[in-house]
């Protein structure tokens, strides 16, 4: 009866934070995708926020992107030591704030500088965020819960296209802009009330009594486990291991020796990866245009593409969870690479759709897997940092999309000499995934540079919460 109670609450708990978390990353990738949406009116009409070419329009693309780089980065160095819930709750309000100021501005200078501003908090967010999902979901669903959670992005993507199509021309790009605020009346309240600390976080900082009262509050299991040497996480200890026991936190776990090479790589994946996100969802809908769509067509290949990357990566996850999400990033990549190579073919319209769909699971969605992989990659201790470094480091990939999109429309090359480009980019992801070491290789090197045997550890009981035994 105990059991079927605590079960009950698990589910109950797990339902409100990855829907909180869920709909928090639906207005992150509103944020970041509404600006493509209203690049074409900007483009075309000065009287809006002064004259713009597609070269400075790329540009304040990536001002954003700018922001989410340093506010990733801030909240690695941050959310380890404070915690996830008050990082997250911070860029809920931070980043409404941002969208509501920029619904203000009247000059391309003002624009830019708020959208900057406004990617702090949206960094901030998509940095933490899958650190806590990751914490609360049970095992052998991580990487399902956090494929929901991530879709959040894309959902936002396809959200900002259809709002774009029926209400653009209503309530103007102001408008468009100050959907994207109301987080700070509707879901920031509901936040505060239901969302809580992660006990593993808790547990982590010495916190017992309280990892315990919220593992009561939301029906988190917690096992007392034998503190062990810091490399067991990572080389297939037993299933009581405290995968926070050892080893340095945040941003010096990851400069570790287990961890460094990894780092480097997933950071560089998610780079390309954001590149080819941010070229897309900004210059889709011109390069569309340009192809002799409408404005509205070319606004339905956004809405078409965001919605394959939704679709493509919660099928993707369940198979991710069963192999591993390594084999199934890199598939993804390469599906990405062939489906952008097939645009340049004259095709059928609906055909065309279905390709850009495929595409949509080859680069967002493929996006949404690599969170996944990161947030399960990193023990306790370094994941948020884990995530954030993913999350900021792949912004430079972020910020050079929108401004290698405009350099390339800019340049006069052929259309479909662009779509090669991000082609090409799409296979340079496949390549990096399978470079990523697995567990084993990871252990294999900790047990190879080790100068000496595992210094002697007395046991000591520690907290752990059940879904972090791997």
């Amino acid at each position: 009866m105990a059991s079927t109670r605590q079960d009950a609450l698990r589910r109950r708990s797990v339902a409100w934070i990855v829907s909180l978390a869920t709909v928090g990353l639906v207005f992150d990738g509103y944020d970041l995708v509404v600006y493509g949406t209203v690049v074409p009116l900007f483009l075309r009409d000065p009287q809006q926020i002064g004259a713009l070419t597609p070269a400075v329009a790329g540009a304040l693309g990536s001002y954003a992107l700018v922001g989410v780089l340093v506010g990733a980065l801030l909240a690695g160095s941050v959310a380890d030591v404070i915690g996830r819930r008050k990082v997250m709750l911070t860029a809920y309000a931070w980043f409404s704030v941002g969208m509501a100021l920029t619904a203000l501005a009247t000059t391309t200078t003002a624009f830019g500088l708020l959208r900057f501003v406004t990617g702090i908090g949206v960094g901030a967010l998509v940095a933490t965020t899958g650190a806590l999902v990751a914490e609360f979901a049970p095992r052998g669903k991580k990487n399902l819960a956090n494929a929901i959670t991530y879709s959040g992005v894309p959902l936002g993507s396809l959200l900002a296209a259809l709002l774009a199509i029926l209400l653009l021309d209503a309530i103007g790009w102001r408008g468009m802009f100050w959907i994207g605020a109301l987080p700070m009346v509707t879901l920031l309240p509901l936040a505060i009330a239901k969302m809580p600390e992660s006990p593993a976080w808790l547990a982590s900082r010495g916190r017992l009594d309280e990892a315990r009262a919220v593992a009561a509050r939301t029906g988190v299991e917690l096992a007392e486990a034998p503190v062990e040497h810091p490399t067991a996480a990572v080389t297939g200890g037993p299933a009581t291991v405290d995968p926070v026991a050892g080893g340095r936190a945040g941003f010096a776990g990851l400069a570790s020796r287990v961890y460094l090479l990894p780092t480097i790589l997933l950071g560089l994946l998610s780079a390309t990866g954001l590149l080819l996100v941010y070229a897309l969802n900004t210059w889709l809908p011109e390069l569309m245009g340009r192809a002799g769509f409408s404005t509205n067509g070319s606004l339905a290949f956004l809405l078409v593409l965001n919605g394959g990357a939704v679709l493509g990566a919660l099928a993707a996850s369940r198979v991710a969870d069963r192999f591993g999400p390594k084999p199934v990033v890199a598939a993804s990549f390469v599906l990405g690479a062939a489906a952008i190579a097939l645009l340049t073919v004259s095709l059928p319209l609906g055909v065309l759709l279905a390709f850009v769909a495929v595409v949509g699971l080859g680069t967002s969605g493929t996006q949404i897997l690599i969170y996944g992989f990161v947030a399960t990659y990193y023990r306790t201790n370094v994941r948020s940092a884990g995530v954030a470094w993913c999350a900021g480091f792949g912004r430079l990939g972020g910020i050079g999309g929108p401004l290698i999109g405009g350099l390339l429309v800019a340049s006069g090359i052929a259309l479909n000499s662009i779509f090669y480009v991000l082609t090409a980019l799409a296979v340079v992801g496949s390549l990096l995934t399978l470079l990523v070491p697995t567990a084993e290789s990871r252990a294999a090197l900790a047990r190879r540079r080790a100068a000496a045997p595992p210094p002697a550890v007395e046991p000591a009981a520690r907290l752990v919460p059940a879904a972090e035994q791997r």
